[in-house]
């Protein structure tokens, strides 16, 4: 420990291999929740309103436990709770991972919960340990910003593998960061003392009730929960709302990554300019700004019936629903700088005198309740104005797949997905379909079906590839030089194909390397263009598939061609007209926080001038 009095950044080793758990636990947790609504909705199957009971009490709970999981903490020592806590999440992350089940989703969902409540007061607590009254602000800023960068990195990767390899890939990832955190806590993390900190199970519980019955404090923490309802919308409504709307392509997961950034960027100097603010006065800024973020998203539909699907900024284009998210976006970053700092002084002022450490170790009831309201609402929601593509009937979903991804051409026919079967070149009846459909097939273009992503499993999802050959080489004919640029499945480097072409004949569009014989120390490699993509997509799961009898699931075999689009993108069908309802909903929920909390405001400080005049203590 520090010499008392001294003023500096050096803490424990402790500290610091708490807080690299800390970040791998961050990282696994946002990457992972950033998908999980889409997760448990496309991959496992539940309805958009079971996926938003599910998230609700799972979100909701890892709010409510940590105070319980904090006790057990204290009784077998943080290291021991740590170990415990990192098992259960890796268990936890990759059995979500591994089985796209119901009941196992929601078995790994409960692990998860338990986990990550026993991590949250532990690692928090471990900070305070490991500082002094001197430096313990400086300590949890430390840890403040190693959970916004686990945050950011944690969604971001979320994104690159949700689009190459699947969302459930993300889950194994989550297991393995906290793997490693296990192991780091397991080699060199050492206790700290919490002799003197724990309570009882019948302690809290009276702490609770205590606190519950308190309406003064029990409406600001309600009121507060509609700002951060909306907030959570990042994790709730947003990814989903954004692929329904758009398709693939737009990373929803980045999208959430701009309301860290923006708190980063400005909450120092936001705090410094309302240090003298009264916190109401803070506070409310804060809660009439969020009611617009959401309004601001929902006019995104607007200005897209005035501009088009592209809105010219100068340097780059930009979907008008995309940038009317960054902004609302942006604007919840900004108005969580006016709420958050000024919260919990004002919250304090609120609980009666000598309770105030009670009553602010139950300030996170905000956030279960607005988790457990807001994820409720936006399944709810999501099914009644953006409903999911899969349950459409076959015109409508075909219409929507136009509308939203520029690729696709159409639905093959159940009777043409016989002629996809492995073959040196296209069979002439599913050339005639491909032909009849619009899409030019090359008379010496070839099929070849990939690797299914899930190949373990039963009943997996099949892709071909429709590939036309440009040019045969060996790897000996080559100069050494070159060598080096071939790379099985990666795209023709300019490099590459300067060196084997004389003249100036364009490199194909969509041309990659494909290695397609060795023979002795010598390779045969072929230059393709890919022509189109044949992708099966489930309607659902395996598990409901086998519960009707049934080996197979119910799917949809689509072709995708890699040239450019053909014409405008079709309008969405109707069944999304009003999709915009799902934000203006919001917007009201928070434009009526922001008048409960101008009432609040004036009853309390009524209250308070009364119980002031009459020489009484405020209820």
């Amino acid at each position: 420990m520090q010499a008392e009095g001294k003023l500096g950044w050096r803490f424990p080793r402790t500290f610091w291999y708490a807080n690299g758990a800390e970040l791998c636990e961050r990282a696994a947790y946002y990457g992972m929740f950033i998908t999980l609504v889409r997760y448990l909705n496309a991959d496992v199957g539940f309805t958009d309103t079971e996926t938003g009971l599910i998230t609700a009490l799972f979100a909701g709970g890892l709010y409510f436990l940590p105070t319980f999981m904090g006790i057990m903490a204290d009784k077998i020592g943080f290291k021991q709770a740590l170990m415990i806590a990192f098992a259960v999440l890796t268990g936890g992350y990759a059995l979500l991972g591994a089985y796209q089940l119901k009941w196992t989703a929601v078995t790994a969902l409960g692990l998860i919960m338990c986990g990550g409540a026993i991590i949250k007061p532990v690692i928090s607590g471990t900070a305070a340990k490991c500082s002094t009254d001197e430096n313990r602000a400086r300590a949890m800023s430390i840890f403040y910003m190693v959970v916004n960068i686990g945050s950011f990195s944690g969604k971001g990767l979320a994104g690159v593998l949700n689009e190459r390899l699947g969302m459930d890939v993300i889950n194994f990832y989550a297991a393995a960061m906290c793997f490693l955190a296990l192991v780091l806590v397991t080699l060199f993390y050492r206790n700290v003392d919490t002799e003197g900190t724990g309570k009882t199970v019948s302690q809290a519980l009276r702490g609770l009730w205590t606190v519950m019955r308190n309406f003064r404090f029990l409406g600001l923490i309600v009121i507060i929960a509609g700002f951060w309802l909306i907030q959570g919308q990042l994790y709730g409504a947003m990814p989903t709302y954004i692929e329904r709307v758009l398709g693939k392509g737009y990373k929803p997961e980045w999208l959430a990554n701009i309301n860290p950034l923006t708190v980063v960027i400005l909450v120092v100097p936001i705090t410094h300019v309302i240090r003298r603010f009264k916190p109401q006065s803070a506070i409310g800024i804060g809660m009439f700004i969020i009611p617009f973020t959401a309004l601001v998203i929902a006019l995104g539909t607007l200005l897209e019936k005035h501009t088009g699907n592209s809105v010219d900024l100068g340097l780059f284009s930009i979907h008008p629903i995309v940038l009317c998210m960054i902004v609302g976006i942006a604007l919840q970053g900004l108005a969580e700088c006016f709420l958050s700092p000024k919260f919990l002084e004002f919250a304090s002022k609120q609980a009666p005198k000598g309770e105030v450490g009670l009553y602010l170790g139950y300030q996170h009831l905000t956030t279960f309740f607005a988790w457990l309201a807001g994820f409720i609402a936006a399944g709810l929601l999501l099914n009644r104005y953006c409903p999911d593509p899969r349950k459409l009937d076959p015109p409508t979903r075909h219409e929507w797949r136009l509308a939203t991804d520029p690729q696709y051409r159409f639905t093959l026919d159940p009777a043409d997905t016989d002629a996809l079967r492995p073959t040196a070149v296209v069979p002439p009846a599913l050339c005639d379909v491909l032909t009849s459909r619009g899409l030019d097939v090359a008379a010496d273009a070839a099929i070849r079906e990939l690797k299914a992503r899930d190949w373990w499993r039963k009943d997996p999802e099949r892709s071909w590839v429709i590939e036309s050959p440009v040019r045969t080489m060996a790897r000996s004919d080559l100069p050494r030089e070159l060598h080096n640029e071939l790379k099985d499945g990666e795209a023709v480097s300019d490099t590459l194909w300067t060196g084997i072409v004389a003249g100036d004949e364009p490199l194909p569009p969509h041309s990659y390397l494909r290695r397609v014989e060795q023979a002795g120390n010598d390779e045969n490699w072929l230059i393709v263009v890919r022509q189109a993509r044949i992708d099966e997509s489930k309607l659902e799961t395996d598990a409901d598939a086998q519960k009707d009898g049934r080996d197979r699931a119910r799917r949809d075999t689509v072709v995708l061609a890699m040239g450019p689009p053909t014409g405008k993108p079709s309008p969405l069908p109707v069944e999304y007209a009003h999709a915009d309802r799902i934000w203006y909903a919001f917007a009201i929920i928070g434009f009526g926080a922001f008048g409960a909390m101008l009432v609040y405001i004036f009853v309390t400080n009524t209250l308070d001038r009364k119980s002031a005049g009459q020489g009484t203590p405020p209820v």
